[in-house]
């Protein structure tokens, strides 16, 4: 079994010098219940573009998040849903 745990990663932003924490949820005062919804990849991703369209955020950076979700597999959708967003 193959278990992914994620250590605190550390990474540069490309466009500064400064260091970004990859285990920071992006929005933490966006909470999207995932334990509620079906889970089919394309729930998950309405609901999490939903959270944060209510939240006010703009849909250049929710376009980049589904960039970002659907750029692999399942598994990577769910971490980038835990990177953008509370999960519960």
């Amino acid at each position: 079994m193959n278990e992914y745990q994620p250590t605190n990663r550390v990474r540069f932003d490309e466009e500064s010098t400064d260091q970004l924490d990859l285990n920071q949820v992006r929005h933490p005062e966006t909470t999207v219940r995932l334990s509620d919804i079906d889970g089919n990849a394309f729930a998950i991703l309405g609901a999490v573009q939903r959270a944060l369209r209510q939240a006010g955020i703009d849909e250049e950076e929710i376009k980049e998040f589904f960039e970002e979700a659907t750029s692999g597999d399942y598994d990577h959708l769910l971490e980038t849903c835990m990177r953008w967003v509370e999960v519960e």
